[in-house]
Parts: structure tokens; sequence; C-alpha cells
């Protein structure tokens, strides 16, 4: 028989006794796992829904997981001594808070808290109420007792003090992080007035209109909107001049948006205008603080929304996007002149390859002779029509400078021109066109870029396709007719209940002194009719000097 080899019955035993042992623990820890989370269900049940627990582990845990574990959700747990010693943790968003005040103003007081600083000694029930008032050197301190609230708080940039045996929690104004500087306007460029601009931050901007109105009745009513971004927004006015019936209707527009989210004051103007299916704009945009400030002096209402540079202003005018801030910062006399300049431009930029179509198509007769001689040898060559010219060299010019707003700053705009140049040169010399229609189309241009406000440039820019066409077909007649529906449109149009064309239709003659016009400072008295229904009346000056010769000669 052959030798069997011997089994190491010893090593096997071990084995097994590795393993039994293994299988306890396993079963243990499994055990401890689950009675911890059966220990964490059961205290999730006995704290109501949404309120805070008096655990700090516990409501850490709970903000962790409402919020997915983010990493850039800083918790700090530190201790501090009143009657005993108190756990304690900070919670804050990074990037988001400033860090120095954390450290400062928050950190260091409560670390250096000692019970032989007290007078009498504090129970830990009442810590969070000494903290507050003994220990915290910021100016936003406010209490927090819901998990709702904790989260608008830490997601809306402020800081979250939370203690143990407390079922309250402390919210600390500690916003910061990085944000733009104050510069100078991008898209609003005057030659004499302020160089600063609105930045993202609503915070700056309403400290921009502070420091201009330094009066007791400005208001600064805040707002939420986007039931995800939950946008700050604010509305400012003066209470003594605005009419209540405006800012009630403002606040009633603003109330009732619901969207998931608000990023800039353009989706904010579509939720709040009276009409939608029109090319005009309704409320007025700007990033200058003084333009805010005029127009609240009017009796208007400025809105601010979180997170971009442009504020809106309404209710809204037609002849109030023709008019600069810097109208009111030089003579009359030149104010006067450039305003009638921008709305003949954008005359001009409206009709101006309509007249030309017409002209050529339909009335030669109106065209001087040598004119008509010269346009018709330089159209002899060129196979399409008037109007075939006209689309494809708009077009063309609307491809150009879309480009060269999309293209890197430094180069979009020698592109745009010189493409304009180039493109416009070739297709005279291969007779795709008239040189006379790329004169025209450039005046056009041109005329487009002078108008202050880019809203009622693009409309201008819409509509002249339209009036094209119906100048083709129909030559002047078409032409008056489609200026006539533009009229009738402009008419019945209304900006939370005033008249679009005021104060030419209806006719207010008091207003008519800065419109179109303007007359000097010292006439303009009297603030716009449908806004200001209180305090209509500015600061005369002739009345002011009358009194003081009456104080003299007494």
């Amino acid at each position: 028989m052959r030798n069997r080899r011997k089994r190491p019955v010893i090593k096997t035993h071990k084995k097994l006794s590795e393993l039994v042992a293994e299988k306890k623990a396993g079963e243990r820890s499994s055990f401890q796992v689950s009675s911890e989370a059966d220990d964490y269900k059961s205290q999730e049940k006995q704290v109501k829904e949404g309120e805070l627990s008096p655990s700090l582990e516990f409501n850490v845990s709970r903000i962790n997981k409402l919020l997915g574990n983010p990493t850039d959700l800083i918790i700090r747990e530190f201790e501090f001594e009143l009657e005993q010693k108190v756990t304690a943790t900070l919670m804050y968003l990074e990037e988001m808070n400033d860090t120095q005040l954390l450290s400062e103003f928050i950190l260091e007081p409560l670390m250096n808290l000692s019970s032989e600083k007290q007078s009498s000694p504090v129970p830990v029930g009442h810590a969070l109420h000494y903290i507050k008032q003994n220990a915290l050197a910021l100016g936003k301190v406010q209490d927090v007792e819901t998990e709702e609230e904790l989260l608008e708080a830490l997601l809306a940039g402020l800081s979250i003090l939370l203690i143990e045996g407390n079922k309250k929690g402390l919210k600390l104004g500690t916003t910061g992080g990085k944000m733009r500087n104050i510069e100078e306007p991008a898209s609003e460029v005057v030659i004499r007035g302020p160089r600063e601009a609105f930045t993202e931050s609503i915070k700056t901007n309403l400290s921009l209109i502070r420091r201009k109105v330094k009066s007791p009745d400005l208001r600064v009513e805040r707002f939420e909107v986007g039931e995800i971004t939950k946008t700050d927004l604010a509305i400012v006015y003066l209470e003594n001049i605005v009419n209540p019936l405006i800012v009630k209707e403002i606040k009633e527009r603003i109330e009732q948006v619901k969207t998931d989210g608000v990023l800039e004051t353009g989706q904010l103007e579509e939720f709040i205008q009276d009409e939608t299916v029109t090319v005009f704009p309704q409320v007025m945009s700007t990033e200058r603080p003084d333009v805010v400030v005029g127009n609240l002096l009017e009796g208007r209402v400025g809105i601010l929304v979180n997170g971009t540079p442009f504020s809106l202003i309404a209710p809204a005018q037609f002849i109030q996007f023709f008019q600069s801030s810097e109208d009111y910062y030089m003579r009359y006399d030149i104010s006067t002149f450039l305003r009638i300049l921008r709305f003949s431009v954008f005359i001009i930029s409206l009709i101006a390859p309509s007249i030309y179509i017409a002209l050529t198509t339909f009335h030669q007769a109106m065209i001087p002779t040598t004119l008509l001689f010269g346009i018709a040898a330089q159209r002899e060559g060129v196979p399409f029509p008037a109007i075939a010219e006209a689309l494809v060299m708009e077009i063309t010019f609307e491809i150009l400078r879309e480009a060269g707003i999309r293209m890197p700053r430094a180069v979009g705009v020698a592109v745009s021109i010189v493409g304009a140049l180039v493109l416009g040169q070739a297709a005279v010399q291969a007779g795709l066109v008239s040189p006379a229609m790329v004169i025209v189309v450039g005046i056009t241009a041109v005329a487009s870029f002078a108008i202050p406000s880019f809203a009622v440039a693009t409309s201008a820019r819409l509509l002249r396709f339209p009036l094209m066409i119906i100048s083709s077909i129909f030559g002047f007649y078409g032409l008056t007719l489609g200026l006539i529906v533009i009229v009738a449109h402009l008419t019945s149009l209304r900006s939370f209940g005033v008249p679009y064309l005021s104060p030419f239709a209806p006719i207010q003659i008091q207003d008519l002194k800065d419109s179109l016009l303007r007359y000097p400072i010292s006439h303009l008295f009297k603030r716009p009719v449908n806004l200001a229904k209180q305090n209509a009346t500015r600061t005369d000056p002739y009345q002011v000097k009358k009194k003081r010769e009456e104080e003299t000669t007494r």
C-alpha cells in the first residue's frame, strides 16, 4: 500500500476557527451598522419634518445628504467653553464666503471663550443666545429654525453655526468671494458723465444707487424669483414721488412670475411686459447708475436682478430710447440737436432701403434726371431686381455684424469692417449689386449704430425687411401703409398703464419740454404727468431765488 500523506489537521482546525471568528465579527459589525441606521431613522422620526435636531451630528449629516455631499461644503467642527465644554460646527460653501470674516469674527472669538470671562455660568441651552449677544462681531446674525431656512441661507452665501443641544442655528452674514470690480459702461459710452457701471452683484448695485440718492424716501424691496435658482431681485423707487399704483402693478407682476430660474433682466422683462407680440421694448434697460437715479427722480421704478449688470426701468416711453444721460450734462441746445439727430437716424435706419427700392422700381420720375441716368448705368449689368440686391446686402451685413460680436474683441471689429468693404467691392465688380445699393446699405448700417438704445436699433433692423418687401410690391403706397400700421401699433402699446407714445399721443404740453427737444434745466420743474402723481413739482429754481430775495428784504 502507498503511504498516504497526513492531512494537516491542526492547521485546518485553525482556519476553521478563524472563519468562525470572522463570521461572528461580521455579524457584530453588520448588527452595529444596522443598529446605527435604526438609531438614525428613529431620530429622524422623532424630529418633526423640516425642523432641526438637538443632535449636531444628525443635522450635519442631514444637510450633507440633502446637498448631495458637495465637495465645496466646508464643515469646521470646534469646541469652546461656557459652563462646560460645548461642541459647535461652522458650515459654509467655499468661494461664496469671506474666509477672513469667518476666521477673525467667528472662529477666533468663539474659540477664545472661557468660563472665567463670564459673569455667571451659561448653560448649554442658552449658548446660542449668549453667543449672538456677546461673542459674534458681525452686523448680520439671525436665527435659523428649519432645514429649509438653513439651506436657503447656505446656498445664498451665508455661513451657518450649529451648537450641540440646540434646536436652532445662526445664519451669519459672511458673504464674499471673487466679484468683478466697478468698471466703465461697455454698452452706454458717454463723452461727459460718470464712468461707473453696475456689476453682477445686486448689493454693489444698490450701494451705487444709495450713494447718489441720500434720501430717506428711497425704498428698496426684495423679492426672490425662480423655483430652482431663487434669484435675488430688488425694486427701488422714491416713495414721495412715484405713483403707488405703478409700484403695486410691478410688484404683482413680479410675484406672478413662475419659472425655474431667472438669470438676466431680459428674461424677467418678458414676464412683466404688457404686450408680448411686438418688436418694440416696453421696459428700458441700462447699466448706468446715473440713468436709474435720473428716472427715479421722474417717478419711475428701477428693477435690479442679481447676476447681471443690466437693470430695468419701468414704465418706459418710446422717446426715452433716443435720450442719453449726457443730454443733461451738456447745454440744452446741443442736447436738442443730438436728440433730433438720433430720431432722424432711426428713420433712416428704418426706411432708407425701402425708399431706394420704391424709387428705382416704381417712381423713377421722382429721381433727378442726371442721377437717374447714373443709377440706370450702374444697374445695367446687374441681373437682379432692386429688392433682391437689398436683401442680399442687408443679410450679408447682418451676418458680418453678428460675426464681429461673437469673435474675439481684438479681431472682431477689424473683421467686420474689412469684410464689409471687401465683400461690397467684390459684389460690385462681379455685377451682383450696384454701387448705389452698397451706399444705401452702408448708410443704413451706420445710422443704426447711432441709436443710443440697442433694443430700438434691433427693432428697426427687424422692421426694415417687411418694409422693403412691401415697398417692392406697392411702392411708396405700400411703404406709407406700413408706416401707418407701425405708428398705430405704437399708439396702442402701454407700459404698466402709461401710453407708450406719450407725451405725443396723447399730447401733454408740459412733458414736451423734455422729449424730442430739451428745454433748459431751469424750465424743467414739472415731473412727467403720467408718472409722478404726488410731489409732481421739482424744486423750482425761480421760486427758491424769489424766497431768498424776500428773506433778504425783510
